[in-house]
């Protein structure tokens, strides 16, 4: 590994710095404060013009530099916040605690935690040129929101005409050579199942099942890569041999937010003593087919069973057998591909979350489609899962899909700088994630966008990678793209 002080030396150096400093004070959505406020500081010290809305997004005005005060008023926007996720195995707190930098060869990685790449380049990027004295542009804001990715809350609240903005430029995607024209729409489901509870039986004994290991991951741009989530390789083998095993769930957890693919989930038991054995070779029997089932997608995958202290009680046998049929029959993963759109997913959904509390347990979902259609397809079938158990089921965040305009103008100005800098063609695609642009469109209907972004590997994970190269190149691309800003 190479010295993090070496990330000072990196190009570009001011986009650099200012990633240090973002990676420094603990960001985790929700807790964007202290970010914003020594953000604020620095804005006031340069005298720049800045406005804090009602929820918390910071939106900072820099004049033109000389000879570009005709051009159209280019709006520069990212969030504020990050993914909080990390190894099982390393102790962080994503709310003091600063991230762990470290260079490892062509990239930059965090220490056993999401790194914050998304959206923290993004967000440097901008701030870097507010800071310049030698970039050409003309009339410039900045758009840094709140809470992205646990709720999109600063992009929702944004309201109409706090942007002077005729372009607005999103940093928040993840890979370089393709510039992204539209996004999926999605809303959270909320799954919520009553308990009923009997006695344990004390004479029997208690163990924890865990898998982990898994890569986990972007639930919308990893979701097609067919990793494992464990929430439901975890009701997978409870549907096969909780009733042969005779085990009686005391709770099952997994997951910890609704846009990431779980990567670990486990589940405390009562069992007899005489069916341990068995219950020890189904493990290691199910590892088996999980291992030559995902091995070329999740090598590290583990199950691990330890014992339990002793519960005073465990699910009744049925809302225990309703449970695991309900897990096990939840969609997950990707449900359509785009027909218009190669290689893109169109519909998806994430099992995210399972919790038992003392009087339920809470399943939370995350659902993506290009089209309201596609979305409302899935709404549907989660809703005929529910009803089946008896669940109840809420759906909340619901937000816009970006759809695309092929005739957008700041489209054709980064294709053809991208061309002229790189001299090769880059992709216009759409990205089955929720970039924020879909929801700007409400209150700014003619706001003509687009996004681009360095390549960023494994969001929402902790092997999340941002590749030093690309920064470089998506720089040098959008600094040309501002000089290249036409007239008003």
């Amino acid at each position: 590994m190479t010295p993090t002080n070496k990330i000072d030396q990196l190009f570009p150096q001011p986009l650099w710095h200012w990633f240090q400093q973002i990676c420094a004070i603990p960001h985790p959505s929700g807790h964007e404060q202290a970010l914003s406020q020594h953000i604020q500081r620095w804005v006031k010290e340069r005298g720049l013009a800045l406005v804090e809305d009602h929820v918390g997004n910071l939106i900072i005005r820099k004049p033109a530099t000389p000879g570009m005060e005709d051009r159209k008023v280019v709006a520069l926007q990212a969030h504020m916040d990050m993914v909080p996720q990390k190894n099982a195995d390393k102790v962080h707190d994503f709310v003091t605690d600063p991230i762990q930098l470290q260079i490892d060869g062509e990239w930059i990685k965090a220490t056993g935690t999401t790194l914050g790449a998304d959206n923290g380049i993004g967000m440097s990027s901008a701030l870097a040129i507010l800071g310049s004295n030698d970039i050409k542009h003309g009339p410039l804001e900045v758009l840094l929101t709140v809470d992205e990715e646990a709720g999109m809350t600063g992009a929702f609240g944004l309201q109409a005409g706090m942007l002077e903005a005729e372009i607005l430029i999103n940093t928040d995607s993840e890979q370089e050579g393709e510039i992204y024209m539209g996004c999926a729409g999605g809303v959270d489901a909320e799954i919520t199942l009553p308990l009923q509870w009997q006695p344990a039986q004390l004479d029997h004994l208690t163990y924890t099942l865990s898998i982990s290991g898994l890569k986990g991951g972007h639930s919308g741009v990893n979701i097609h890569l067919g990793r494992g989530n464990a929430n439901k390789l975890l009701a997978r083998f409870l549907a096969g041999h909780a009733t042969e095993l005779g085990l009686a769930l005391c709770q099952i957890q997994g997951g910890s937010l609704r846009n990431a693919i779980p990567r670990e989930a486990q589940c405390s038991f009562s069992i007899a003593a005489n069916m341990l054995e068995r219950l020890q070779q189904r493990v290691a029997q199910y590892q088996h087919i999980l291992q030559a089932e995902l091995r070329a997608t999740e090598p590290s995958l583990k199950l691990t069973l330890t014992p339990a202290p002793t519960p005073l009680q465990t699910m009744q046998a049925g809302v225990q057998k309703t449970l695991i049929n309900l897990l096990n029959s939840c969609p997950n993963g990707v449900i359509r591909m785009s027909d218009e759109i190669p290689g893109v997913t169109e519909s998806s959904l994430n099992l995210g979350v399972i919790s038992t509390q003392s009087d339920r347990v809470t399943i939370i979902c995350m659902v993506r489609s290009l089209i309201d259609t596609g979305r409302e397809n899935i709404e549907g079938m989660l809703q005929s899962v529910s009803e089946l158990a008896g669940a109840t089921l809420e759906f909340s965040g619901c937000y816009p899909g970006w759809k695309p305009d092929t005739s957008s103008p700041v489209m054709a100005i980064v294709k053809n700088t991208y061309e002229s800098i790189y001299k090769k063609a880059p992709d216009i695609m759409v990205i089955h994630a929720g970039l924020e642009c879909g929801l700007f469109k409400q209150h700014y209907p003619n706001l003509d966008m687009v996004s681009i972004g360095p390549t960023i590997r494994y969001p929402h994970g902790p092997d999340e990678m941002v590749n030093i190269t690309t920064v470089g190149q998506y720089w040098t691309l959008l600094l040309a793209v501002l000089e290249h800003i036409p007239a008003k």
